[in-house]
Parts: C-alpha cells; sequence; structure tokens
C-alpha cells in the first residue's frame, strides 16, 4: 500500500530504542525522510545507520539533544527544511507512591510528557496548515484511558496532553488544511522499558523475570507483548496521505487489554 508521504520530511523523537525507533522505521520504508533525536548520542548514531540502510536514497539526519530543553528542540527542528510529519515520543516517568513525589518530580513529569510535546506541536503546526499538509501522532500511553495506580506521574501529565489536543485537533483552522493531530496509546510492547518494568515486578514478588512476564502476557488476550514494528506501521498509516479523516483520536494498540466497550 503506497501510503502516499514519500519525499516528505518527519522529526520523530526519542528514537534511538523502542517505539520511536520503530517508528522512525516505518516512515523511511515508505520514502519518508527523517530527523530522529534522543539524548544517547551513541544509540542514536547507531540507529541513524541502520535506518540508511533501509533505503540509501532517502536522508536520515541524528541530533542528539535533550529535546525537553528549547536548544534541543531548536537543533531539532533545524535540522529538517520542513516538518511535515512530528512524532512526539518520551520515555514515562518511574512509578511510585504519589505520596513520594515532589513539586520537582511533576514538573518533570509535565514538562517531559506534556508541555514539550505542545511545544513542538507549536512550533509546526501553523506552517503545516500553510502547506496544507501536517500529521501529527503523540504517543502517549494504554494507562490514559485505564490508569495504573503506580504510574501517577504519567497518568496526569499525559491526560494534561490528551485533553489539550482534543480541542487543538478540532481546530478548524487545522481540520480543514489537512493538519491532523492524533494520540497513539500503546499497551505491553517488546521494548527496553517493559522489560525494566518487568524485572521491577519481578524484584518486588520475588519471583523470576521469566515468571513476571508470564504473568504479564496472560493479562492480554492477544497472549503476547506486541512488537513495536506493530506500532511503527500504524503510526506510519495515521502520517498517511489517506488519513486525512481521521484527527483528534486516542488509539489504542494493545492486543485487546483494556476492558471496555469505549
Amino acid at each position: 500500500m503506497d501510503l502516499g508521504i514519500e519525499g516528505r520530511w518527519a522529526l520523530v523523537c526519542a528514537a534511538s530504542k523502542g517505539l520511536g525507533l520503530a517508528c522512525a522505521r516505518a516512515l523511511v520504508r515508505e520514502g519518508v525522510h527523517v530527523v530522529v533525536t534522543a539524548r544517547g548520542e551513541a544509540a542514536l548514531q547507531a540507529s541513524a545507520a541502520a535506518l540508511r540502510a533501509l533505503d540509501p536514497t532517502v536522508q536520515v539526519r541524528a541530533v542528539a539533544g535533550d529535546i525537553t530543553t528549547p536548544e534541543g528542540r531548536s537543533a531539532a527542528l533545524a535540522a529538517a527544511p520542513q516538518i511535515d510529519i512530528l512524532v512526539n515520543n518520551a520515555g514515562g516517568p518511574p512509578p511510585g507512591d504519589f505520596r513520594d513525589w515532589s513539586r520537582e518530580d511533576w514538573m518533570r513529569a509535565v514538562d517531559a510528557n506534556m508541555l514539550t510535546p505542545i511545544e513542538l506541536i507549536k512550533a509546526c503546526v501553523d506552517s503545516m496548515a500553510e502547506r496544507r499538509f501536517g500529521r501529527i501522532v503523540n504517543i502517549t500511553s494504554g494507562a490514559v484511558k485505564a490508569p495504573i495506580d503506580v504510574l501517577g506521574l504519567s497518568n496526569g501529565a499525559r491526560s494534561g496532553l490528551t485533553g489539550f489536543i482534543a480541542g487543538l485537533a478540532r481546530s478548524p483552522r487545522l481540520a480543514s488544511a489537512n493538519v491532523t493531530i492524533n494520540n497513539l496509546l500503546p499497551g505491553a510492547f517488546d521494548t527496553d522499558r517493559l522489560q525494566a518494568t518487568l524485572a521491577g515486578a519481578a524484584r518486588k514478588a520475588g519471583t523470576s523475570l521469566e515468571q513476571a512476564a508470564d504473568a504479564r502476557r496472560r493479562q492480554c488476550p492477544a497472549g503476547r507483548f506486541g512488537e513495536p514494528d506493530e506500532f511503527g506501521a500504524l503510526c506510519a498509516y495515521l502520517c498517511s496521505a489517506g488519513a486525512g479523516f481521521v484527527t483528534g483520536q486516542n488509539i489504542l494498540i494493545d492486543g485487546g487489554a483494556y476492558p471496555g466497550t469505549y
């Protein structure tokens, strides 16, 4: 299926590994030029090299830096001639008990998982509207629909972004200009972050990592963890020319784990 985005430029955040890298990979396979950014220089450069190997005709530019800072955002945005596609992504804040979290903990979570995506959207969205093409995908979490008690920092910050997007995506100025904004809500995907979460659960329960993983798999009707490339494929579709009538949506991709009807 031709997604109709060959030659477009994308900025993909937190793209050195995991779901961010999977999204960048899917876009490169569609002929999209990408700017990938993450904090770790070595991992980012290795991932950028792997992306270039997928299609030598596609430009892949790697910008190491902290996207939560004005300097990090400016450097990433300046690496492309224009941003047609923006994939916002950031690692979630640590789990814990809300009684232990300071104001600084909350501000770090809100800055990374709410305010930074908003700043990047603000930097891109008007020029997207002028060109009459823009696709913005925010990677949030399945916990936005089914909050998890120990993920309060993530629940709060990501829900704030979700509420903001619900209004912005429905702005006639953007929607009528072929600019869409959607949120992708992942469940349990086989990433480094999931492995770290499972390791923590295993330590707490006094079980092995494999036992913790099996218990988590049983919570999912699909009976397995998601593959990052499955996530990337859905992201690429939302970025496609054919997805122009999909905006303001919170799309779960969790193997059926969410138990609700709506």
